[in-house]
């Protein structure tokens, strides 16, 4: 469950960033230690778009209750269902606002700190994704919006580890940055619309401190690399959304904005059933 733990309030040197490997622990520690210092300050930008109660898929804003993927809003109810990756937790506040039975899971304990901020009543557990603290059978849907899956060395343990907490028949939904997006730059100007690395290249970008210890991680697969781990945990992919970017949507996230936006997908999307 949650732990208490001061927070970081030393200013750092500007981290390097370099593509090297980095290892499940390295990767581990690398980000649950980023997002203990970062959590403040990105639910502070974010957290208007966000919400405290909406179910929002990627900085598109691709809505959960338009695009049902964990299935329709009114079948929720009384279903126990596993967020990774939580952050604040604002999906799975949603889920019990249609009276589902989320339990909330981060590595972090700074976000979960938001999260019993906003409230909501549901469990709140500090764990890897990559060794879910659960009984096999335990959930009939998972969900993760950008969390856990791209900051992990062993994504495909995640995938083991996922089915083996659903009841046959559930569903894993999960977003990451689109696959393509890697081969760009990560800007939302014109520069990032021109390719500059290899689509194929999956060595980890790693921002590294002057000792060379990584301070934050994220692992690069190819869209074929996600489809083998899908099917190799004993998923089946029933949908692979790429969200479009919506007119109304004028702001940047990042490397994420209308511009590119409109040209490159920026957010993928994976539906799975576990039969």
């Amino acid at each position: 469950m949650i732990q208490d733990s001061p927070s970081d309030t030393v200013d750092q040197p500007e981290p390097e960033a370099v593509r090297r490997t980095a290892d499940t622990a390295e990767s581990s520690r690398a980000s649950r230690g980023w997002w203990d210092r970062n959590a403040d300050e990105y639910q502070a930008e974010h957290g208007t778009f966000l919400g405290d109660d909406r179910f929002v898929w990627g900085p598109e804003g691709l809505d959960e209750a338009d695009a049902a993927l964990l299935g329709p809003a009114r079948e929720l109810a009384g279903r126990p269902v596993l967020e990774i990756g939580c952050g604040a937790a604002q999906c799975s506040r949603w889920l019990a606002g249609q009276g589902a039975r989320p339990v909330a899971l981060d590595l972090s304990y700074r976000q979960l700190r938001h999260s019993r901020r906003i409230g909501g009543g549901f469990p709140l557990v500090q764990a890897d994704a990559g060794a879910l603290p659960f009984a096999d059978g335990s959930f009939d849907l998972a969900c993760s919006a950008y969390g856990g899956v791209p900051f992990v060395a062993d994504s495909a343990r995640v995938m083991r580890e996922v089915h083996r907490v659903l009841r046959p028949g559930g569903r894993w939904v999960f977003s990451v940055t689109h696959p393509i997006r890697w081969a760009f730059p990560d800007e939302p100007g014109p520069e990032g619309l021109t390719a500059t690395a290899s689509y194929f290249d999956r060595t980890p970008y790693v921002e590294q401190d002057e000792h060379g210890t990584a301070v934050y991680v994220e692992h690069h697969r190819t869209v074929g690399d996600r489809v083998r781990e899908i099917a190799a945990a004993g998923f089946r992919l029933v949908d692979l959304v790429e969200p479009r970017w919506p007119e109304w949507n004028t702001q940047e996230w990042g490397g994420w904005s209308p511009l590119r936006g409109a040209l490159l997908p920026g957010t993928a999307i994976f539906v799975c059933v576990r039969d």
